[in-house]
């Protein structure tokens, strides 16, 4: 952890999406980089790219059924990474990406409606079985 006596004008990609928290270690962001999952103003980026204030990072998260995309206008910068709060006050995500999040967390919650809450008995699994086995 350096202490930094200067302003900061320049951050690599990486090590600023380790500082603001997106990621729990350089390496994770150095391979969401690399795997095309972090975008800047629509643009594939490479791991060293330095970041400045105001460029627009899209950053999508978690497992391919259930990734999140947030869009997020770098507010300031960082190459060390602080506890949550500080790390919040680095960028600003749009109001375009916080609806859409909140419309797919939504259809997850639908989605989970459908299925049901206990599994099948015994009796309901002959009948089951049975009726695959019909065609």
């Amino acid at each position: 952890m350096s202490c930094q006596t200067t302003p900061l004008t320049k951050v690599r990609a990486d090590k600023w999406l380790w500082a603001a928290r997106f990621f729990r270690t350089r390496t994770l962001a150095k391979e969401a980089i690399e795997g095309g999952k972090v975008h800047m103003n629509g643009q594939k980026i490479k791991t060293s790219k330095e970041l400045q204030v105001g460029d627009t990072l899209t950053i999508r998260q978690g497992h391919a059924s259930v990734a999140e995309q947030k869009t997020i206008i770098i507010n300031a910068l960082s190459d060390s990474r602080g506890n949550a709060t500080i790390a919040q006050t680095l960028y600003t995500e749009t109001e375009e990406s916080i609806a859409t999040r909140a419309f797919f967390a939504e259809q997850r919650k639908l989605q989970n409606l459908a299925r049901p809450t206990t599994k099948p008995d015994k009796k309901q699994r002959r009948d089951i079985e049975k009726f695959k086995n019909q065609w």
